[in-house]
């Protein structure tokens, strides 16, 4: 889940051009560096893991240490099986955009770094002094920042992240989300949310709280929670106790793949509680689908979601949400679903974000 975001990107440039993969992280479970290779996506992949502990400062000093011997050693790799790379994509500050500066000062290579982390959307974004002076150095001298969202870019510059050129880059959706698979097979509406249950950011249990009064009102809907997460448990038991589980609540756990898309396309529409965001990928999953969404107006959703595709309310305003998912109720069926999709399409598909990125490569080398 971690390199998630990152093979997307990789994917959808290898479209256009050679590309080279390099993954490094830390597993506590072994004793030794450990080291994957392979063409299987249609573009070379190095995945290097490397031991590392959580106990004292030397011990954290060494993981420090394995992880930028990690990366030598992938990069050296790199360069024997697949050549010197033209321009370097780093992903998400800090320390791989520190790798990529360091490549940078060695072999005048070029980089970029793509970021998503809601971390900037905090008052106190930087664990220390060092780490404040390590970012802003690495954003200084990157060829491009390309954050997910507008809002995002804002944050980084207000915490000093400085850049002559910023440039906002979607996130890809995976092409088996603008298949036709399936339709609606629910006798009632079905509305989904897909969530990582952590509930002090994902407001599950304010959702609960207006599932429970729309029910009162009408019974012609039903909700999907999709998901686990450190909350799981907690938000079950919930409505156990509110009495909405298998009646109007529904729990599937973790869906992937097709399981996934099939949820989507099985679904009316989405809900999106979020107390905060950056610009979670449900959004763009679900308009890939064809689904209008109701959600927060939270971090960057706003750029994605608009009266052609959606409703926004304020956070945690349950009785917005309540007017909004009674209306959503009523007027699901007035969106278009086909210019939905294909404004998805030319937002998140492998093929825009890939020919984007590509383009900003061209122009930083000049070719």
């Amino acid at each position: 889940m971690f390199g998630l975001f990152v093979q997307k990107h990789t994917e959808a440039v290898s479209l256009y051009a050679d590309v080279a993969t390099l993954y490094v992280h830390a597993d506590y479970n072994i004793k030794r560096q450990e080291i994957q290779s392979n063409y299987d996506n249609g573009f070379l992949e190095i995945k290097i893991y490397f031991p590392a502990s959580k106990s004292s400062f030397f011990t954290k000093l060494f993981k420090q240490l394995n992880y930028l011997k990690a990366y030598r050693v992938g990069f050296a790799m790199i360069r024997k099986t697949w050549g010197m790379p033209d321009i370097v994509q780093a992903n998400i500050f800090t320390r791989t955009a520190l790798i990529a500066a360091i490549i940078k000062i060695i072999y005048g290579i070029p980089y970029t770094v793509i970021e998503h982390w809601t971390r900037y959307f905090r008052e106190k974004t930087f664990r220390n002094k060092l780490h404040q002076l390590f970012s802003v150095h690495a954003a200084k001298h990157a060829s491009a920042i390309m954050p997910v969202t507008h809002h995002l870019q804002k944050c980084m510059v207000l915490h000093g992240m400085k850049n002559y050129n910023y440039l906002i880059i979607n996130n890809v959706v995976n092409e088996i989300f603008f298949e036709n698979l399936t339709r609606p097979v629910s006798t009632k509406i079905r509305i989904l949310n897909v969530t990582c249950f952590d509930d002090p950011q994902k407001n599950l249990t304010g959702l609960l709280n207006v599932i429970q009064l729309l029910y009162q009102k009408r019974q012609d809907f039903e909700i999907y929670l999709v998901g686990e997460g450190i909350d799981f448990e907690k938000i079950k038991s919930l409505s156990q106790k509110m009495q909405l589980e298998n009646k109007v609540v529904f729990f599937t756990g973790t869906l992937t793949d097709k399981a996934l898309v099939e949820a989507y396309q099985q679904s009316h529409f989405t809900v999106l509680f979020s107390n905060y965001e950056n610009i979670p990928v449900v959004i763009s999953e679900s308009l890939a689908c064809g689904l209008p969404v109701v959600s927060t107006n939270v971090g960057g959703i706003a750029e994605h979601i608009n009266k052609s595709n959606g409703l926004l309310i304020n956070a945690k305003d349950e009785q917005g949400l309540f007017n909004s998912l009674d209306f959503m109720l009523n007027h699901y069926s007035n969106y278009d679903k086909v210019a939905i999709i294909n404004d998805a399409r030319q937002k998140y598909s492998y093929q825009s974000v890939g020919a984007k990125l590509l383009n900003e490569y061209k122009t930083i080398l000049n070719i």
